[in-house]
């Protein structure tokens, strides 16, 4: 049976090795792994991947996704990574542990908790230098002062985020400063941080070349088990699978013809005015896959194939000397950016492959 395009090749045994691998080297060090989901829009079938790999904890920065993986029977510690004070009353029913900086949200989440008869869990993200979300340590005391006042709120853990919209690169200096800021909370207000969450996939080489990871206790990992890459260098970590997705699209027209467009040049259809440098006639092929369907710049052809441009449904590429026809097959690798789009987009199946079985979504 021909499987429908363009489709994702999803191998979940490679991302329970990842899972695994990266569950064992953090263990060493005393470091416990969130599994982060968004990526793969809450798949269940990876999520169980990670947990058979030895990840603790599930989480999400979408509440919808975190339903639709408990709605699939997945057992886990759900974490929710970005929290909404109009979705409180929804995250106390399904989450178990949310990562907060607001007041205002944290109260709300406690009146929920109270109507519904439960204890929710949060951690506090502290702001240590990316400019995403976070407390200054500055005002972490009274910020804690004020949500010990609420019922059925349990403090367990802070947090930071690192590398992300910044490129702040996690390093001993602010890893530590996460440390100490740990140590002050607990013997300021006489209670215990189960949880000091330091950071992502960006933490790799941190991790590999300090000699004292202090109180960090815990990693949210999404790019690292699912394409077996840290953050920073994007460089690929020894022993994980870096092709545990590959996006595959069928080629509708291959021609011979010019390399420069033939009239005046003007807008294209995103508004941009493209530039074209003629090399002759050559082998022009296009694939049933577009901007609607992924991010184009985060693909990269298996077999070196040029891509020459894009629309929001087809995808040129440089077929000379690769004698592509008509209805074959084109593979990709992603980036995360990638992933995400295509994980995203309904005009993408998904097909996951566990061993011998498979699954088409």
């Amino acid at each position: 049976m021909k499987l429908l395009m363009p489709r994702l090749d999803i191998s979940l045994s490679q991302i329970r090795d990842n899972a695994r691998i990266l569950s064992d080297l953090y263990g060493k060090q005393g470091i416990s792994l969130m599994g982060v989901s968004k990526a793969v829009l809450g798949s269940p079938l990876v999520a169980e991947a990670m947990i058979q790999g030895g990840v603790k904890f599930i989480a999400d920065s979408r509440l919808e996704n975190i339903q639709t993986m408990k709605a699939a029977g997945i057992s886990a510690q759900f974490v929710l990574l970005r929290t909404s004070l109009s979705q409180a009353e929804s995250i106390v029913e399904s989450v178990d542990i949310s990562l907060n900086t607001e007041i205002e949200t944290i109260k709300r989440l406690s009146y929920y908790a109270q109507v519904h008869h439960k204890h929710h869990r949060i951690i506090l993200m502290v702001e240590m230098g990316d400019l995403r979300e976070g407390i200054l340590p500055s005002d972490m005391s009274q910020f804690i002062r004020n949500i010990l006042q609420l019922s059925n709120i349990t403090l367990v853990g802070i947090g930071c985020n690192l590398a992300c919209y910044g490129g702040i690169k996690p390093d001993d200096h602010n890893m530590h400063q996460l440390s100490e800021l740990a140590n002050t909370i607990e013997q300021e207000f006489h209670l215990t941080l189960a949880i000091i969450s330091g950071g992502n996939s960006a933490n790799y080489e941190w991790c590999q070349s300090t000699q004292d990871t202090g109180r960090i206790n815990n990693l949210r990992l999404g790019e690292s088990i699912l394409l077996g890459r840290e953050s920073v260098g994007r460089t690929a970590i020894p022993g994980l699978h870096t092709k545990a997705f590959q996006m595959v699209a069928e080629v509708i027209e291959s021609k011979r013809k010019p390399s420069f467009p033939i009239g005046q040049v003007c807008q294209d259809a995103f508004g941009n005015v493209p530039k074209f440098q003629d090399q002759g006639i050559f082998q022009r092929v296009i694939i049933a896959l577009g901007r609607q369907d992924v991010l184009v710049s985060g693909l990269t052809s298996v077999k070196d194939l040029e891509i020459l441009g894009a629309s929001s449904d087809h995808i040129i590429l440089n077929g000379e000397n690769h004698g592509l026809q008509t209805g074959d097959e084109v593979t990709f690798n992603l980036d995360y950016g990638g992933l995400l789009s295509a994980m995203t987009s309904p005009f993408v199946k998904k097909h996951f492959v566990f061993r011998d079985s498979c699954v088409a979504v």
